[in-house]
């Protein structure tokens, strides 16, 4: 079923929109437009998305007014479902400021999903970027998915500072700030990824069972590629490393990416007193510091030890939201 319905003639694009998929040559053009698009990060950057191509079967789409490019979505396909992406953070349609609107995100939506059904595609998962990383109003796609009715299948909790208007760490965030410090622990930018992987590896296996959706390989190739947007701060104590946050700069919001401590580091607290100089020194021109989601299970399981950690440095909610769209 088509999600136009109706629109008067007056207001459709004088060139029908057409959909594309992304092909390797298409590079340049790709990323001309994440780079002036109004809702896009460096983590639509090709050389950001193709690094774990061996791991997702791309079914990135490209909107064409034209011979004009008016919209991307990074995706990838499993099967006869298509996710927006399933390697990032948010996938979602990435929009230019001007000459696009929601009218025209109607037609992209209804060309796009055509495109799909005629390509066997009969699911589409699609994760929006939340607003906070928009450097200007880019919610024309939410609008889009109600028209086409589509089921939210997913809402995840992150917990926000903003960074034009922070609150004060409480009472339990300043102590721990006041620990680190008496313990002398040293906080500032590092570039030892690997003794950092390694700490990191090894909570994530005691505590979790699991591994770093990155590999040391994959984060220092993604560093190298991106050395302003990825970087990372440790806290040190007589040269013993004892904890770390990976930061990812994008656009106006610095998102924690990995934070770990060893079991001294905990003791000494030395995860609030990093985000302490974090919040301090690195961030004099960013608007949010987003500590990153605390959910599982889609959302339905709360971590609210985590969570109360996170507003005791100021944080407040928004959501990461997951749609599912029936084709």
């Amino acid at each position: 079923m088509s999600c136009l319905f109706s629109l008067n003639r007056h207001i459709i694009m004088k060139d029908m929109i057409t959909i594309q998929r992304y092909t390797s040559d298409r590079q340049p053009i790709w990323d001309a437009f994440v780079q002036t698009a109004k809702n896009s990060s460096f983590q639509h950057l090709r050389a950001y998305m193709d690094y774990h191509n061996n791991r997702f079967a791309d079914y990135s789409l490209m909107a064409y007014s034209g011979t004009e490019p008016v919209a991307l979505l990074p995706a990838n396909r499993v099967g006869d479902v298509v996710y927006s992406h399933q390697g990032l953070t948010y996938g979602g349609w990435v929009m230019p400021l001007k000459h696009f609107n929601v009218v025209v995100m109607l037609q992209v939506m209804d060309a796009a999903l055509n495109f799909m059904r005629a390509d066997g595609v009969t699911t589409l998962y699609y994760k929006p970027m939340p607003h906070i990383y928009h450097s200007y109003p880019a919610e024309e796609d939410l609008y889009a998915l109600f028209r086409c009715g589509a089921e939210l299948t997913a809402t995840n909790v992150s917990t926000t500072i903003d960074l034009q208007h922070p609150l004060p760490f409480n009472t339990g965030a300043k102590s721990s700030v006041s620990v680190a410090r008496r313990e002398g622990v040293t906080i500032a930018e590092s570039d030892g990824f690997a003794g950092y992987w390694a700490v990191l590896t090894d909570l994530l296996e005691r505590r979790y069972n699991t591994c770093p959706v990155h590999t040391l390989a994959e984060i220092m190739q993604l560093k190298t590629s991106f050395p302003d947007n990825i970087r990372l701060y440790t806290a040190t104590s007589d040269g013993e490393l004892l904890g770390g946050i990976v930061m990812y700069f994008v656009g106006q919001v610095a998102h924690s990416q990995y934070t770990a401590a060893t079991p001294q580091g905990w003791e000494k607290r030395v995860i609030p007193a990093i985000y302490n100089h974090i919040i301090s020194h690195e961030c004099a021109s960013m608007r949010y510091l987003d500590f990153g989601t605390s959910n599982e299970d889609s959302g339905r399981y709360l971590n609210e030890g985590l969570v109360l950690q996170k507003c005791g440095m100021g944080g407040r909610a928004i959501v990461y939201q997951t749609f599912k769209l029936k084709l």
